[in-house]
């Protein structure tokens, strides 16, 4: 049980199986792009090929002007309206807003879980991945970086480190749906580096048409949020980082002093030699802040009583569970009517 109260946690987690099987509500859903900048290309050679069997040949001229760095954003909006502010989730590297719509195993994902609380979520593909489009190679965007299937299965804490994908060995309690990892690693897409001001340019845009929202953020997603928030704190209800791969600038810590934070991590993080440094920056990061006068509380998932959870919480078998105490925070914070 967690401190922020038994009856809120108790309610969240008894709109479960019952809540599951009745229809959703919706007052209005739909998707939109945002961001993006114009770049102009010239002295490009002109292609030609076969668009398709039984077509015609076609030329493209890639001279002149690209749109690039937009982000497609898809909203769902419940009736009624629990949630004091829209929530937003952001995805980590390699991956798309896919992250929160559904587990590899087909139970619903995160979006689903805030949706049917009341929550009015926006799940997006940041700038350069999925929907959101990429750009021409090497002239806009450096050539994009792919992952092997052993790579998530030996960095995200699902195996037991080098070599685990070719034996199958899972850490112990490891709740990750393992037998359903190819279906994972379908979701799995190109990045490109180089491209981290389109990212925070789309986020700001973002919320500025949107709202000041509350922002649940995975992994390299953390590392943004935190670069958004110091940028336009104004924009931010509350911050949610899910394993956070970075951090924002120390020394402009204080811009965050008003926006109440959560961190949440997973099993194993100490005992592996990557995530162990990476949480040490997060929490000197978020030292920092609380030395400004604000407000991050840490949540070690298996101190409370959660055990077995990878880098990939949202898609664990508990992971309706961790969902839950994410909730009961947000509910605490005033922001769950």
């Amino acid at each position: 049980m967690t401190k922020w109260g038994a009856a809120l946690l108790a309610a969240c987690l008894g709109l479960g199986g019952a809540a599951q099987a009745q229809p959703i509500a919706l007052e209005r859903f739909g998707s939109f792009h945002v961001g993006g900048r114009q770049v102009e290309l010239s002295d490009r050679p002109v292609r030609e090929y076969l668009p398709t069997v039984g077509s015609a040949p076609l030329r493209i001229d890639p001279n002149g002007i690209h749109t690039v760095g937009q982000m497609y954003a898809r909203f769902m909006v419940p009736s009624p309206q629990r949630g004091a502010a829209p929530l937003m989730l952001w995805h980590g590297a390699y991956l798309t807003g896919v992250t929160w719509e559904t587990t590899p195993d087909g139970r619903p994902g995160w979006d689903e879980f805030f949706l049917r609380r009341g929550w009015a979520t926006y799940v997006t593909d940041a700038a350069e991945r999925g929907r959101s489009g990429a750009a021409m190679v090497p002239e806009i965007y450096a050539p994009p970086l792919h992952l092997p299937a052993q790579n998530p299965w030996e960095r995200f804490r699902i195996g037991t480190g080098a070599g685990s994908y070719a034996t199958r060995s899972v850490l112990p309690g490891n709740q990750f749906p393992t037998d359903h990892y190819e279906a994972f690693m379908r979701q799995a897409v190109a990045r490109y580096l180089g491209t981290d001001d389109d990212v925070i340019a789309a986020y700001i845009a973002l919320l500025e048409r949107v709202g000041p929202s509350v922002v649940i953020a995975h992994s390299q997603g953390g590392a943004f949020a935190w670069q958004v928030a110091q940028r336009r704190p104004d924009l931010f209800r509350a911050l949610v980082l899910i394993e956070p791969a970075g951090t924002g600038v120390v020394a402009e810590a204080a811009k965050l002093k008003d926006v109440p934070q959560l961190l949440v991590y997973g099993d194993y993080v100490e005992q592996d030699p990557r995530w162990s440094v990476i949480r040490r920056n997060a929490r000197a990061f978020a030292a920092a802040i609380t030395a400004a006068g604000g407000a991050v509380e840490d949540v070690d998932l298996p101190s409370r009583g959660i055990p077995g959870n990878s880098h990939m919480l949202m898609m664990d078998r508990n992971s309706d569970q961790v969902a839950a105490l994410v909730q009961d925070w947000l509910a605490a914070k005033g922001l769950w009517r």
